[in-house]
């Protein structure tokens, strides 16, 4: 399958299959486009009269050319990958990483917030030292020869389960010799507890820091409150840039939601960048339809501009010198993530889980607290296996809707979590995020073009 799209005055086509990606005029670009549907005659009679000024000869040379990167696989790649699925999905899996909800509980009342607060619709709680070792050790007990495991701290706001944390830590590197691992861990927070305690030991410990910020002050001080609705920006920021600073091992990232109160979430990417911040994301609001700040249709069309000026945006700095990074931008056509990894997805529910305060076991964060999705405990192990098999369907081809897609296997299926929300099913299709998501793509592969042909 291949996908032709225009974007900033390049004719961009894309294999699917193979990830090649070719840079063409406009004569070779409608050649591609029709080269499967019609007859080579009627092909060319039909480039004839699209472009006039091109001669039949050289018609029959770019057509030569489309012929020989089809053997080389690099266009109209035949999808070699589909028969494997049902293998992926009846396949043995293992754990590799773990989310550990250390607090459910929280310093802010975001309204937006998926977790209700903190609470995931139950009782407020911190997980214990002891629930804690007993979480890492069962990572390490089904992880089978996987050295790195991942490990992301996430409540709620895991600062107020701090000690905690660093216990844990100091645990996990006593144990991880001995077993044969490494842990590279993630800190999740909103920064209202942050002090030097916290950015010494996350600059020191943590391979990641997930710092949420909204961008301008009157967009995340719209929702981003404490309980006692008081704005968090001002009380934030200046603990983030601290951090940020001090961070010389590890990465980072600043992650924002956008809803329909602010759809033109690019000045909020300045708003970070001016706050000299350059690892960034901002992530769609996924809410009930009926949420006064859920994304409209009318918004979808100021967000795909806005995916646009991003672009324009991280061009016009790269060539400034002063680059930063867009998370859902990040893509590597020459390596990229494997063939297993592009068919199945993130793992949740398989190689990766949620592990509440009291030891429960979800799929993944956004699944926690609805009994129907939970797998078991740290005690009794993942009993639902019912559920586990049907995440383990969850894949770039489980859904009829994908069939055709030319951006599956980037997307990997989606997001279940995503899809199960919106529709009811977790074999449902998130439309609004499908388009969204390929719109990201199409500037992604633009900014990747853009590069390359300046280089040259």
């Amino acid at each position: 399958m291949i996908h032709c799209f225009q974007l900033k005055g390049y004719h961009i086509v894309l294999d699917t299959v193979s990830s090649s990606v070719h840079v063409v005029d406009e004569v070779a670009f409608d050649l591609i486009r029709r080269y499967e549907e019609l007859p080579r005659e009627e092909l060319v009679t039909e480039c004839l009269a699209l472009h006039p000024e091109v001669s039949k000869a050289e018609i029959e040379e770019c057509l030569a050319d489309i012929e020989e990167l089809r053997k080389e696989r690099k266009l109209f790649t035949p999808d070699l990958y589909r028969p494997n699925v049902e293998k992926i999905a009846k396949r043995e899996t293992v754990l590799k990483a773990m989310c550990l909800h250390v607090a459910h509980t929280c310093n802010l009342d975001c309204e937006y917030c998926f977790a209700a607060q903190g609470k995931y619709h139950g009782e407020r709680a911190l997980m214990s030292l002891k629930t804690g070792k007993k979480a890492l050790d069962f990572l390490i007990a089904n992880s089978g020869t996987r050295h790195n495991l991942e490990v992301d701290f996430f409540g709620g706001e895991p600062l107020m389960n701090w000690q905690m944390v660093k216990d844990l830590v100091a645990y996990a590197r006593e144990i991880e010799k001995e077993h044969g691992k490494r842990f590279r861990f993630t800190l999740t927070t909103n920064g209202m507890l942050i002090d030097d305690d916290v950015i010494d030991f996350a600059n020191r410990e943590m391979d990641n820091v997930v710092l949420s910020l909204d961008g301008r002050k009157s967009v995340n001080d719209r929702f981003r409150k404490t309980v006692g609705g008081v704005g968090s920006f001002d009380i934030i920021v200046p603990k983030f840039q601290k951090l940020v600073v001090e961070r010389k091992q590890g990465t980072y990232y600043m992650r924002g939601t956008f809803t329909h109160l602010n759809p033109d979430f690019v000045e909020d990417i300045k708003t970070m960048l001016e706050l000299g911040f350059d690892e960034l994301s901002m992530e769609p609001v996924v809410c009930a339809p009926s949420d006064p700040y859920a994304l409209t249709e009318a918004d979808k069309a100021v967000v795909m501009e806005q995916y646009e000026a991003l672009a324009d945006l991280m061009h016009e700095r790269a060539k400034m010198g002063k680059p930063f990074t867009f998370y859902h931008y990040m893509l590597d056509l020459e390596h990229g993530p494997c063939i297993y990894k592009r068919i199945s997805g993130c793992g949740s529910g398989t190689e990766y889980v949620a592990v509440t305060p009291n030891g429960d076991l979800y799929p993944c964060h956004q699944f926690v607290g609805d009994e129907r999705f939970k797998l078991g405990d740290l005690d009794s192990g993942i009993q639902n296996l019912d559920m586990q098999a049907q995440f383990k369907r969850c894949n770039a081809y489980s859904r009829p809707e994908c069939a055709d897609c030319w951006a599956r296997l980037f997307c990997s299926g989606g997001c279940a979590a995503n899809a199960f929300h919106a529709t009811g099913d977790l074999q449902g299709v998130y439309e609004y995020g499908c388009d969204l998501f390929k719109k990201r793509i199409e500037c992604a592969l633009y900014l990747k073009v853009a590069e390359q042909m300046e280089e040259e």
